[in-house]
């Protein structure tokens, strides 16, 4: 169970890192940081979508279209973003340009899969330290 609990926290940090990227990056990808519980729902929201929508994704393709499998990440992205930015008070806007909509799912993706790699080893390295420490 705690096991679980670190992968899930895990994976909503790595989507909050996504997502904060891609706010910096994309001129017209816009977190509200006014209304802080805001962008707390739509990374929570995003994160549990991403986890429900990957696996569907991936059986789909893999019944109906194996050559797709390699863009599931990136589609399950865009699904969870377009439906995080329709919930009103969720805190992201994602304007004009309009390549915005294109952009802003790879490097949410790019990015939440690099942290998902390199968080559990930075509390892993600072765990052992505390054991040596100790």
């Amino acid at each position: 169970m705690i096991t679980f609990l670190i992968r899930a926290l895990i994976f909503v940090l790595s989507a909050a890192v996504g997502l904060i990227v891609a706010d910096l990056l994309l001129p017209g990808f816009r977190i509200d940081w006014s209304n802080w519980w805001g962008f707390v729902l739509a990374v929570v929201i995003f994160a549990v979508l991403q986890s429900v929508l990957t696996p569907w994704a991936a059986k789909v393709a893999r019944r109906n279209a194996p050559a797709l499998l390699g863009g599931v990440g990136i589609v399950s992205t865009f699904i969870a973003l377009l439906v995080v930015v329709l919930i009103p008070g969720a805190g992201i806007t994602i304007g004009s340009p309009w390549w915005t909509w294109l952009l802003a799912p790879m490097i949410v993706w790019l990015i939440t899969a690099l942290a998902t790699m390199l968080l559990p080893a930075l509390f892993i390295k600072k765990k052992v330290g505390d054991k040596r420490a100790s």
